[in-house]
């Protein structure tokens, strides 16, 4: 199997995650609607929102790795991959199987989601024009 670069993982989660959370959305929409009281499909929106936020993301990163090689991005790439797990898979196991300890889980998440656009602003902003030619 030919190696892939990182740029191209990224961008592959990236794909995937979104396929996965227009799939999810319309699950919500169609099926789940009728199943799940309103706060638990609010939860479950919410889940598949940020997913799909942070798959752009992820695509976004992938093209910037390329675009800006020295400046470590992958970190970034991992963050968001590392917030739409636990952000999203958490909020998913809230709302589809009602453990609700599980939201002590979301707001790790989402500082892995702050942590990855902070740290993404950071590198952008200090990436030296010269090497971008």
């Amino acid at each position: 199997m030919p190696s892939r670069s990182l740029s191209q993982q990224f961008l592959v989660l990236g794909t995937v995650f979104a396929g996965v959370a227009v799939a999810a959305g319309a699950f919500g929409a169609h099926a789940l609607s009728k199943i799940l009281d309103e706060h638990r499909l609010q939860v479950f929106d919410t889940a598949t929102r940020y997913q799909m936020y942070h798959a752009v993301g992820l695509c976004i990163v992938a093209w910037a790795i390329d675009r800006y090689p020295s400046q470590r991005l992958e970190q970034t790439g991992w963050l968001f991959t590392l917030g739409i797990l636990l952000f999203s898979g958490s909020l998913y196991v809230v709302s589809l199987a009602g453990i609700r300890w599980m939201g002590a889980v979301t707001p790790i998440g989402g500082a892995a989601f702050l942590a990855g656009w902070l740290l993404f602003g950071w590198r952008i902003w200090n990436q030296t024009s010269s090497t971008t030619d």
